[in-house]
């Protein structure tokens, strides 16, 4: 139990959506909108929409040790991997990948499609998606180790790519 009053209080706390930051990952690519950051969460929990135009390439296979994250299709059809095997998640579909648990997405089918991502706790990606803004923006490309050192500072490790 984390409250333990017996009376309830006034703590909620409005976000709008006009307020939300936005970012295009890259030209032609993914859109983030930083719903809920841990910032205004009290660090409980991170909430992301992604929207993804049609035909936008795999996250690439990776996992993250200090947080958990789970993904819930909006609309359209995302690829989900689970580790195991690629997964075709369709609207209301969800995948919980725990702390450890080796994942990716990706948007292969011919049409937009648009998924919430959930970070729990919530970890500053933020942070993450700014800087690979910010490359792609610069127009700069990173060797291989600055890639692994780019991951490394977002809690981001890399597996083995999943087969089709």
């Amino acid at each position: 139990m984390t409250y333990t009053k017996d009376i309830g209080e006034i703590s909620a706390r409005m976000h709008l959506a006009a307020d939300a930051e936005k970012l295009q990952i890259r030209p032609g690519g993914s859109t983030a909108v930083f719903t809920a950051p841990g910032a205004a969460t009290e660090g409980r929990f991170g909430l992301y929409e992604w929207n993804m135009p049609a035909g936008i390439g795999s996250s690439g296979a990776h996992f993250h040790k200090t947080f958990s994250e789970s993904f819930y299709v909006i609309s359209g059809t995302v690829g989900l991997y689970d580790g195991q095997a690629w997964q075709r998640a369709g609207t209301g579909d969800f995948l919980y990948v725990p702390e450890g648990g080796v994942h990716a997405f990706r948007n292969d089918s011919g049409a937009p499609a648009r998924m919430l991502i959930l970070f729990a706790p919530a970890p500053p990606r933020e942070e993450y998606f700014r800087e690979l803004c910010a490359n792609a923006a610069a127009g700069r490309t990173l060797t291989e180790q600055e890639w692994t050192e780019l991951f490394a500072r977002h809690d981001q490790y890399r597996a083995p790519e999943p087969a089709d």
